[in-house]
């Protein structure tokens, strides 16, 4: 790859797009990088001054639903060759990224279209030895995506989170789906690498999912928020629909009210529920009150005082062993009780107490494993 002044000038056509934006966002953010652009707006001309000042060309410029069908040839197709001529006029070796398509090894315009501009991108290769790396992408998701429009992921996103119904036709269908910033990932890696010959490209992680298991896992992060236990939002496909699923959240949605039980103590509200790794929430109370005076046979919990000044006590409720200790909203101190042993926790100050709280299990008002007793 050639460099100019240290900096690798790469000409992303498409850059408008759903893929598109989320590559120039990223590498707009890499020093190294100058990003230039060619899109429906610029005229055929502007394309080889364009090509000359590049190094890397990410070709991501094609349409797949037209308003006319002659135009899956002019755009997927001829502008593909447009811009191998334009390489050529330049003299130089210009590694070309290509974004192609699963469909091009389908019987279908958009398909047909795709594997054409891969045969053109194919045979300039050959020709020239000029690199070329295609991808066969799969369904790509992920911020951004036009919903109702070629996205299943998008069109039940953006239609869950605005209250829209949606339309299931086969839920056994099953999605083959990549992630937009996994894509992007896979994408600068390439950049950043010598890029010879051609060659075909695969994206991983690769993730598969019925049309049913979408909708109900979409629904499942619109449920979270009545019933506040999260989907295990951390990692692989479950993460990246959640961070796609938001990305459609009108601004009214991004807070929602929690319940605050409220006595003569001080506040108590949940805040969020695990399946499998307890909940989270939060106390209030007011000076000289006392909370808890309880144990738990399994059940811990971890207490953060976040304000105010706290006195815990714990006795033994077998050898009627007892501790104490102070703690405040100045020190991060976690406080975690142990079953067998009763606790309580007194506001200490003049200031109202506010107590984070971690348990290991969400509340189950049947089994509650808390019974009281004197500490």
């Amino acid at each position: 790859m050639i460099q100019k002044d240290n900096l690798v000038n790469i000409l992303i056509t498409g850059s408008e797009g759903f893929i598109g934006k989320n590559i120039v966002y990223h590498l707009d953010k890499i020093k190294t990088f100058n990003i230039s652009s060619f899109n429906s707006n610029d005229s055929l001309s502007s394309l080889y001054s364009k090509v000359k000042n590049a190094d890397l060309v990410i070709h991501l410029a094609g349409v797949n639903r037209p308003a006319d069908e002659s135009e899956f040839n002019i755009v997927n197709a001829n502008l593909t060759s447009l811009l191998c001529e334009n390489i050529l006029k330049t003299r130089r070796l210009i590694p070309i990224i290509f974004s192609s398509s699963i469909q091009a090894s389908e019987d279908n315009l958009y398909g047909k279209s795709k594997l054409e501009a891969e045969e053109i991108l194919k045979n300039f290769s050959k020709k020239i030895g000029n690199p070329v790396l295609v991808y066969r992408l799969p369904n790509i998701f992920g911020k951004w995506c036009k919903p109702n429009y070629n996205s299943v992921v998008a069109t039940y996103c953006y239609n869950i989170a605005n209250n829209n119904p949606i339309k299931i036709n086969d839920k056994s269908k099953i999605l083959r789906l990549v992630y937009v910033d996994d894509l992007v990932s896979d994408f600068i890696k390439v950049i950043k690498t010598n890029i010879s010959g051609l060659n075909y490209v695969t994206v991983n992680p690769e993730y598969s999912i019925s049309l049913k298991e979408l909708a109900c896992q979409i629904y499942a992060f619109k449920n979270s928020r009545e019933n506040l236990i999260t989907e295990q939002v951390g990692t692989g496909l479950v993460r990246a629909l959640y961070s796609t699923y938001l990305s459609y959240l009108p601004p009214k949605q991004f807070s929602y009210l929690l319940d605050s039980i409220k006595d003569e103590r001080g506040a108590f509200v949940e805040m969020l529920k695990t399946r499998d790794s307890g909940q989270f929430s939060y106390f209030t109370a007011h000076p000289g009150v006392t909370r808890g005076g309880h144990y738990h046979h399994s059940k811990s919990e971890k207490f953060l005082v976040i304000n105010g000044n706290a006195k815990f006590r714990f006795r033994n409720i077998v050898t009627n062993e007892k501790y104490e200790l102070v703690t405040s909203g100045s020190e991060p101190r976690v406080v975690e009780s142990s079953p067998g042993w009763a606790h309580d926790i007194t506001n200490i100050g003049s200031d109202e107490m506010i107590v984070m709280l971690w348990a290991n299990e969400i509340f189950n008002v049947l089994d509650p494993d808390t019974e009281a007793y004197e500490v």
